[in-house]
């Protein structure tokens, strides 16, 4: 795994924009401190970090292609590698590395952009054509590895992360404040914006071309259900086994030791023993001190069964509380999901040991995991209802005190576009408006998602949560505390759920082969059954159990939470009245409001990172 940056050139001056790109690479180091590379002609600069992983004398970039009239700087892995090298030997083009990165020069020379539907793995790459003064660039079909760009006023830059641009004279850092907005609801900017102005995610399965100071952009791939019903449940349960040990498998292609997560869960423990057929695979696993939010001895005891070494990291309050800080730097963009520090602890065991890591992301998403899935099983009958009907309901019980049932009458009424999103958002719509500045303008948050759903109309509504989900929060949060935190501490974290071939197969299934009332996950389920024990494929999705609730009454870290409530950073977008309650009354246990506190929390420490401090 790896790091690139880079920028058009606007002066001449060789010597600055040698210094310059080398200072944005330094900025990330931690995505690739093995080496360090760097490409600078009259036009643009390249730089390029590297984590070794495969070719580990010959791999190093920038790569060219044979006459060096093309240039490439990529970020990733390519797993079919091997069979397009073989492919592009007998069209005649000369390799002089055995490293993936290659492919992707000499088959963009080969067929363009139509190399991009033939690559499977995870990648960002950038390629510089000297004749033709064109940069093409190209993002995976999930957005499991990041780009960023930033334009203005005809400067062009880009990189792994936001933060290599701090380092570049001609960027200028600027707060997005009309994003807060979506933040406080989504936990993370659903659109192609982020935080800082002017700065833009390049999607998944999408490619740009910038020639003569213009940016185009398009789609190579887009993601449709194609539900066959032909097939019985084993059958599926056998398609989903097959697949998966060969995704597996060339995942595990690394010329260095190969690890995993695990953690309770069916997904990471599936990994676990499909990598452990054939190899000694070392497992790394992280919990708290307080034992009632641990998932420890759950893995411990998988661990024991499987026959793998488990090494475990148990956090405290003040570890908890000391990182943060630390994460949200390393984020580029706020990102409040607890399990983001977890994540952050477990990488930095692993990286210890091994350079490679399997994990489990990205299950739940495409095979039907999460709880809310069954939501629309649940309304399917209420929802026959008159519509009027429903929303004379729904406005009576929000006049009414909690009660069992109030929850299910209200959003009942309410179309999925607008109950979806997460099934609950940290800030709902008037909550956000109370908790900001007057002055900050804000939109109907399910404006942001409709577009997706209205992607989707052909399909049933569990079907819909599940495409949106896929395009939004594993993009925005489940990849990018994926990528980040195992960057931050120089490991490489592969995700073979998110495979080609995986996808192909999840997007056939039939609903009903993945959720139901009672099960979630129901096919992925009987496939891990062929190789973990019924106890383990049969876990209930629980999340990431964190004491972060129970940690923000105690004095210490109250306090600590107060003083950054109380500052002058909150006071510039925040109604401190208004969020010293949350805190209050949380801590006095009036209201449960530990995503909210720590929403506000995460925002102001990326702030006070980038802004204050930086």
């Amino acid at each position: 795994m790896c790091g690139f940056v880079g920028f058009l050139n606007e002066t001449a001056d060789a010597d600055y924009n040698n210094k310059t790109v080398r200072a944005m690479a330094d900025r990330i180091v931690h995505r690739g401190p093995d080496m360090d590379d760097y490409y600078v002609d009259d036009d643009v600069s390249l730089g390029f970090r590297r984590l070794s992983i495969i070719d580990l004398e010959g791999g190093s970039q920038p790569i060219y292609n044979e006459d060096k009239s093309k240039v490439l700087v990529f970020n990733g892995e390519i797993y079919n590698f091997q069979s397009l090298r073989e492919d592009l030997l007998a069209k005649g083009h000369e390799f002089y590395t055995h490293t993936d990165s290659e492919v992707l020069i000499h088959g963009y020379e080969e067929y363009g952009k139509d190399l991009l539907p033939k690559l499977r793995g995870m990648f960002v790459f950038v390629i510089w054509d000297k004749v033709e003064k064109k940069l093409f660039g190209a993002r995976d079909i999930f957005g499991i590895k990041p780009f960023f760009y930033y334009i203005k006023n005809g400067t062009f830059m880009f990189g792994s992360e936001i933060k290599s641009f701090l380092s570049n004279p001609r960027f200028e850092k600027e707060l997005n404040r009309d994003r807060i907005p979506e933040y406080l609801c989504f936990e993370y900017i659903p659109s192609n914006e982020t935080l800082f102005k002017n700065v833009y995610k390049l999607a998944p399965a999408s490619y740009f071309e910038w020639k003569d100071g213009e940016m185009t952009q398009g789609k190579y791939y887009e993601m449709e259900y194609s539900i066959d019903e032909s097939k019985n449940l084993e059958e599926w349960e056998k398609i989903i086994a097959e697949t998966f040990r060969d995704s597996t498998t060339v995942h595990g292609i690394a010329d260095v030791e190969v690890g995993c997560f695990l953690s309770s869960g069916v997904d990471s423990s599936y990994v676990v023993k499909e990598m452990s057929r054939n190899n000694k695979v070392r497992t790394f696993s992280v919990g708290y001190e307080e034992e009632k939010y641990s998932e420890l001895k759950y893995a411990q005891e998988f661990a024991k069964t499987a026959g793998v070494d488990n090494y475990i990291k148990k956090i405290s309050a003040d570890e908890f509380f000391e990182a943060a800080p630390t994460v949200q730097y390393y984020m580029d963009e706020p990102l409040p999901n607890p399990s983001a520090i977890a994540l952050y602890f477990l990488t930095k065991l692993a990286s210890e040991q091994v350079k490679v890591v399997l994990s489990g992301e990205g299950a739940d998403e495409l095979f039907g995991g999460y709880h809310y899935y069954k939501d629309p099983l649940n309304f399917e009958n209420y929802q026959k209802l008159p519509l009027g009907l429903r929303k004379a309901a729904a406005g009576v019980a929000k006049n009414l005190p909690r009660f069992h049932g109030r929850r299910f009458l209200m959003r009942g009424a309410e179309g999925i576009e607008e109950n979806f999103v997460r099934n609950n958002y940290v800030f709902n719509h008037d909550e956000r408006d109370a908790v900001l500045d007057p002055d900050i303008p804000a939109e109907n948050p399910a404006t942001f998602t409709k577009p997706y759903f209205d992607m989707c109309t052909n399909v049933d509504d569990v079907t819909r949560m599940q495409y949106v989900d896929m395009q939004t929060w594993l993009v925005q949060d489940i990849l990018v505390k994926a990528d980040r935190m195992s960057m931050a501490n120089s490991l490489e974290l592969r995700v073979p759920f998110l495979d080609k071939e995986m996808l192909k197969v999840a997007l056939s299934i039939p609903t009903k082969y993945r959720v139901s009332k009672e099960q979630t996950k129901i096919a992925l389920r009987g496939a891990a059954l062929s190789q973990v024990p019924e106890k383990t494929a049969s876990m209930p999705k629980t999340g990431f159990l964190t004491p972060l609730n129970d940690w923000l009454k105690r004095d210490k870290f109250y306090n600590m939470v107060k003083e950054a409530f109380t500052s002058e950073t909150a006071e510039m977008f925040f109604d401190t009245d208004y969020i010293m309650a949350l805190l209050d009354n949380h801590k006095n246990d009036k209201e449960k409001n530990m995503k909210r506190i720590w929403s506000v929390y995460s925002f102001i420490l990326w702030y006070n990172k980038y802004f204050v401090e930086n």
